[in-house]
């Protein structure tokens, strides 16, 4: 799969995550934040299994023990990183949780360079900067206070962080990206059904009220987008790959103007911009820099 591709799959799973983001926020009106990420999780593992089955009849590459102990840890990290994102959403506002989860952009190229020694392309820099600015214009440029849910957004995206370079690394190792989907989706499921039982309320009620909420996530926003995001995260870089997924926020501002006829203002256009412009950027800039260098090599093996 060519790399542009595979950005325009991961903005494709922003535009998912976008929608969904009101679905999130909402379904917590019904039912608590853990029940809720192990029922969209429980539902994304069916979803996703059958595939996943599919596809290890198909493959000739086994799953060996240290790239499975890998996808388990993903599945550990992404339910980290749910559980500090909805429990969030509690104590913060929406607004505040759009922009603090999409300090990802950021904290993916930092940790890659830290624990991975992998460094990104140059352009990578300024382009999360690009972007991280962007969300935050979209999100009003008014964050003059930390609330508790602020600070757990700001560790859900740590988690985000270390999610987006764990797929990157085991979505290329293993060759699995179905399996990788179905086996951190039980994962997520298992551990956040396990807290959901202890500390809240089982209510079939209440989760009848939040069924809508819970088969869009657990559907569209955790079987599809994230299984996206583990396809194409094969064919790009962890860095370029958060930039392209933070397209979330925008798509959540585009997608609550249209449904929920919330507005946009001036500054908040202004975001969008620079975050398409961030995107234009890793994906134009590299591939100018390519066939620069192919010209190059093709005049010095004439000469």
């Amino acid at each position: 799969m060519p790399r542009t591709q595979a950005n325009l799959i991961l903005l494709f799973a922003g535009a998912i995550w976008g929608m969904g983001f009101v679905a999130q926020s909402s379904a917590m009106k019904a039912i608590g934040p853990f029940l809720f990420i192990g029922l969209r999780f429980a539902l994304a593992t069916v979803v996703v299994l059958p595939f996943a089955l599919r596809e290890a009849r198909r493959t000739d590459r086994p799953l060996d023990k240290q790239g499975l102990k890998g996808l388990l840890w993903i599945g550990v990290i992404l339910f980290l990183g749910m559980a500090s994102q909805q429990t969030g959403l509690l104590t913060t506002t929406v607004t505040n949780s759009g922009f603090l989860t999409g300090l990802y952009v950021v904290f993916t190229p930092i940790i890659a360079v830290l624990f991975l020694r992998e460094m990104p392309h140059v352009i990578v820099w300024p382009g999360a900067l690009l972007s991280l600015t962007g969300i935050f214009l979209l999100s009003g440029g008014d964050l003059l206070t930390l609330s508790k849910g602020d600070l757990l957004t700001i560790l859900c995206a740590v988690f985000w962080a270390i999610q987006v370079i764990l797929i990157g690394k085991f979505g290329k190792r293993t060759g699995r990206p179905l399996a990788l989907s179905a086996i951190q989706f039980a994962v997520c499921a298992v551990l956040a059904l396990a807290v959901a039982l202890v500390f809240e309320p089982f209510d079939w009620v209440a989760i009848r009220v939040a069924t809508n909420e819970i088969l869009f996530a657990g559907i569209f926003s955790s079987g599809v987008a994230f299984t996206l995001q583990a396809i194409a995260q094969r064919h790009t870089t962890s860095s370029q790959a958060a930039i392209f997924l933070s397209s979330e926020a925008f798509f959540a501002a585009l997608f609550g103007a249209l449904i929920l006829s919330e507005r946009i203002g001036f500054v908040g256009y202004l975001g969008c911009a620079l975050m398409l412009s961030a995107m234009l950027l890793v994906e134009i800039v590299p591939e100018l820099r390519k066939n620069k260098g192919r010209a190059q090599t093709e005049r010095d093996r004439k000469a």
